[in-house]
């Protein structure tokens, strides 16, 4: 066993870039999150998509044109190559590594990596269109789609790099190129779950002594025409009420379901001497992390159990009590069931008085992977203010989720510890602990 697997390193955040639909950098963002201000409306970048009423939580100042002139304007010849998934995650681990004042003449290359969360990417069904003709047969005995041909003629069709286009790995592979970053490189595709269980991991490879500084955060969309179309399929997603902002209803009795979203999220995370050897600007420290997954005797996934155990695994790695918890930033889908497991999963971590909880898709929508890391940064950037941001559109308590929702307003504290979760519809559950510093 490496005798660094023991090491006492302190993980803490040096850098921050934000792609959300509530602002493209962490100033518009916190104000938004201060002044109440949601994100979802009506879809305008997508002709159509299949949401009751076509809502969705869009980043609508992200372009194609406004990636190449300001967002990743170092980087465009990269572009071509970058689905709009990737787009926002390169942009927004930029943007971080810019806002944590790196000196990238003089960081150890060899001890820089990347670890990034995706979701599973899908092109949009007109890229498969002129490939997808080619490979019809007709007036024969059996006319319609020939795979044959497919193989011959169809793939003559295709963009030519349609794969990398659309691999879930390829942030983390754009993110090391521009970054020039040599050391550890990962990806994770856990859906929900993905934020944290990349920081966790980014923060353990820096606790063994394997890299000084990690690029790590998530990207991710469920505002796609194949995706939003699944999401309509396995999913509750919310129809009431006609304000489409008010859509997004975390633990609130009249909650119809979630918003399908995308955004992206990183953060710089250094080894604590590391970073004030060169006089970082520290806004938060990684505590403890925890992760589950479980699955009833049936085979069904049991989400509460899984929440319930990554809580507990969490606070253990950071040797913590539930009672030093100063708010929890829940998952919060706003969906009928789900709400209710977590709502029922916290009562048992903290029992009857539990820490305050704030829901942030109530601005963000789900964008699967894209969530965790910006509702993450959410809370830090409200704990350096001494608040925790107010969940929106929660106005009526519901008696089977009896949490202590922040709403109306954010609530000031002097704790400046949060935990925040995650679970996917799988049962996979993800935790952070994470402080102000």
């Amino acid at each position: 066993m490496d005798d660094q697997l023991n090491s006492k390193r302190r993980v803490v955040f040096t850098g921050l870039g934000i792609v959300s639909p509530i602002g493209l950098s962490i100033d518009t963002f916190w104000d938004s999150l201060a002044a109440g201000r949601s994100g979802i409306g009506r879809v305008e970048g997508l002709p159509f998509i299949g949401s009751p009423d076509c809502v969705a939580a869009e980043v609508t100042e992200f372009t194609e044109l406004a990636a190449r002139k300001v967002h990743l304007k170092k980087h465009r010849k990269s572009i071509k190559v970058m689905c709009r998934e990737i787009q926002l995650g390169v942009a927004s681990a930029m943007q971080a590594l810019e806002q944590s004042a790196l000196d990238m003449d003089q960081v150890d290359h060899e001890r820089l990596g990347v670890d990034f969360g995706a979701n599973l990417m899908f092109s949009p069904p007109s890229v498969l269109l002129d490939a997808c003709l080619m490979s019809l047969v007709e007036n024969q005995p059996n006319p319609g789609f020939d795979f044959n041909r497919w193989g011959r003629e169809g793939l003559n069709g295709m963009e030519p790099l349609w794969l990398l286009r659309y691999l879930p790995n390829m942030p983390a592979c754009h993110i090391g190129i521009a970054a020039d970053a040599r050391g550890p490189n990962n990806s994770i595709t856990m859906d929900e779950a993905s934020a944290n269980l990349v920081l966790a991991e980014a923060g353990a490879i820096i606790k063994r002594g394997r890299a000084d500084a990690m690029i790590a955060g998530t990207t991710g969309t469920r505002l796609h025409p194949v995706k939003t179309m699944h999401a309509k399929m396995w999913d509750q997603l919310a129809d009431q009420p006609d304000a489409m902002e008010k859509r997004c209803r975390p633990f609130d009795l009249d909650r119809s379901g979630q918003v399908v979203g995308e955004g992206a999220c990183s953060f710089l995370l250094e080894d604590e001497a590391h970073a004030r050897a060169r006089g970082a600007d520290i806004f938060g420290v990684l505590l403890g992390s925890g992760s589950s997954c479980v699955q009833n005797a049936s085979g069904d996934p049991d989400c509460g159990r899984a929440l319930v155990n990554a809580m507990h695994v969490a606070l253990a790695s950071a040797d913590l009590q539930p009672s030093d918890i100063g708010h929890v930033n829940a998952n919060g889908l706003g969906t009928t069931d789900s709400d209710r497991v977590e709502a029922q999963a916290l009562r048992e971590v903290f029992g009857d008085n539990g820490p305050p909880v704030t829901a942030l898709k109530s601005y963000l929508g789900n964008a699967g992977s894209g969530c965790g890391a910006l509702e993450l940064a959410g809370s830090l950037l409200g704990l350096r203010r001494g608040l925790v941001p107010a969940t929106l559109n929660y106005e009526t308590p519901d008696p089977e989720c009896p949490i202590n929702v922040v709403h109306s307003q954010p609530a000031e504290t002097t704790n400046p510890v949060v935990l925040s979760v995650n679970v996917t519809r799988c049962g996979q559950a993800s935790v952070l602990i994470a402080g102000a510093a």
